[in-house]
């Protein structure tokens, strides 16, 4: 199967880099979008989310991205995030006491930061195992 190059970085660090057959994730006002081998020039803002990178073996790597930029050119696609966690590294007993915090939090009120604590905590539930489990989730 034809396969492509993905750089995910991070201020800190290279998340990842190497050759992946399908990168999904989710941009800005766009919704999710897949990316694959041969896809046309492609620049677009990312929210906070579940990205899933399918490496040439088949097996996926799980990532929570916190915000950034996904740029597709040639058969290269690169992720330059705010933040991004590899799913095996994310603490899970964390992620969902600060979701359990943020919807408290907007249960008192509607707060934009509020919001986007309780995205980043969905991003890393999901990136580490899924939502299934989670109080509240299906």
């Amino acid at each position: 199967m034809a396969a492509m190059t993905v750089q995910l970085v991070s201020p800190e660090r290279v998340v990842f880099s190497g050759e992946a057959t399908q990168v999904i994730t989710r941009t800005l006002g766009g919704g999710e979008i897949a990316f694959l081998p041969g896809h046309a020039p492609f620049l677009a803002a990312l929210v906070e989310n579940h990205t899933r990178i399918t490496l040439a073996d088949g097996t996926v790597l799980d990532v929570a991205v916190h915000g950034g930029f996904v740029q597709v050119s040639g058969d290269t696609v690169s992720i330059l995030s705010d933040v991004a966690e590899l799913g095996d590294d994310i603490d899970r007993a964390r992620a969902l006491s600060a979701k359990d915090r943020a919807e408290e939090w907007l249960r008192r009120e509607h707060d934009a930061e509020a919001a986007a604590a309780l995205s980043r905590a969905h991003a890393r539930l999901a990136a580490s195992g899924g939502m299934a489990g989670v109080p509240g989730q299906h």
